[in-house]
């Protein structure tokens, strides 16, 4: 895909979910076409989007009168019907859709959905699932993001046994296996009028850079070293 071309992207299901998939899409510039068989659903969505269409995406003949020439990306965000959701991307993968991204709710519905055509598959009950345990066993880790099987990238307050020295010092990729690729630092200063004035920044370090009580740091690495890292 040409980077300068314009992304059309195609919705299909406007629950909560794919409302807020048009949401932040039309957000960031792209342009959408949103499909339910629910008139509510558009009516929602209908000022947010470019184009809005009521039809059932199980109907093949329908959907052939969908302008898809020119969308790059569908995403099938149907939820809970999921013979719904397995028809409608393997109509979408017949109609020439260069990429599918859709909504799994169960392991087998992942499966089948690959099977079918989908490139890509998220099950967001399982992932968010993942975090809350994540976050409730391991509450001085902010956020953790798989970027592979075996290999993460979690957002953690630095270690107390780490404020006031360099990363040079630490050598964490040496001692540890893992990389600081960003730093999330809070400052705060006061203004012309003597109010406190709180400053969020991103850093990217270098060897040299010191860390502080408030960092917040970004670590990458294997899912083995992030674990003996958070236990630090």
């Amino acid at each position: 895909m040409a980077k300068d071309k314009e992304k059309v992207f195609a919705v299909i299901g406007l629950g909560t979910f794919g409302a807020k998939v048009c949401e932040d899409l039309a957000a960031k510039g792209g342009k959408v076409i949103a499909i339910d068989n629910q008139p509510e659903l558009i009516e929602k969505v209908k000022d947010t989007v470019t184009q809005s269409i009521l039809l059932d995406s199980t109907d093949e003949t329908a959907m052939g009168q969908v302008p898809f020439a020119d969308v790059n990306i569908a995403v099938v965000a149907i939820g809970e019907n999921i013979e719904a959701s397995i028809l409608t991307t393997a109509i979408l993968k017949r109609l020439g859709i260069p990429y599918i991204l859709a909504r799994a709710v169960t392991d087998i519905h992942n499966q089948v959905l690959r099977q079918v055509g989908a490139d890509e598959v998220v099950n967001i009950e399982i992932e968010e699932g993942k975090r809350i345990a994540q976050r409730l066993i391991s509450p001085e880790i902010l956020d953790n993001i798989s970027v592979t099987e075996n290999i993460s990238v979690s957002e953690v307050y630095v270690p107390k046994g780490f404020i006031g020295q360099t990363l040079e010092k630490l050598n964490l990729r040496k001692k540890l296996n893992v990389n600081i690729v960003a730093i999330l630092r809070t400052t705060l200063s006061v203004d012309e009028e003597g109010n406190p004035v709180k400053t969020d920044n991103a850093v990217f370090p270098d060897a040299k850079e010191v860390l502080q009580e408030s960092d917040i740091l970004l670590v990458v690495g294997k899912n083995e070293d992030l674990n003996v890292f958070r236990n630090l």
